[in-house]
């Protein structure tokens, strides 16, 4: 059971990070490959200045890193294992949601 502060704090700023859908989209671009603004803006369909206000949510949950690259600046997740992190979510995520045995999910919109 986790009862460090740091630990569950870490925890909550992922989970707010993944609050948001368009944030969500992006961690998944960026486990696939790291990437400049304007091509993330493109993939997402999102304008630059949401996408720039996404980025630095992402950034200081400390999920995301901006990389200079010359006179550009790239970003990646801040660590591999973040990749694999949300590829085991998604799978736990994905499979409860396949097997929901709660009765009245649907009506109270709870699992």
């Amino acid at each position: 059971m986790l009862t460090v502060a740091p630990d569950i704090e870490v925890l909550a700023r992922f989970g707010r990070a993944l609050a948001d859908p368009i944030r969500c989209r992006l961690l998944l671009a960026l486990r696939e490959a790291p990437a400049h603004p304007a091509d993330l803006a493109d993939r997402l369909g999102i304008s630059r200045t949401r996408l720039s206000n996404h980025l630095a949510c992402l950034r200081d949950c400390g999920l995301v890193v901006a990389v200079p690259v010359g006179r550009r600046t790239r970003y990646e997740l801040a660590d591999p294992r973040l990749g694999h992190a949300l590829d085991d979510l998604r799978a736990a995520v994905v499979a409860v949601e396949a097997d929901r045995t709660c009765a009245d999910a649907d009506e109270k919109g709870c699992c």
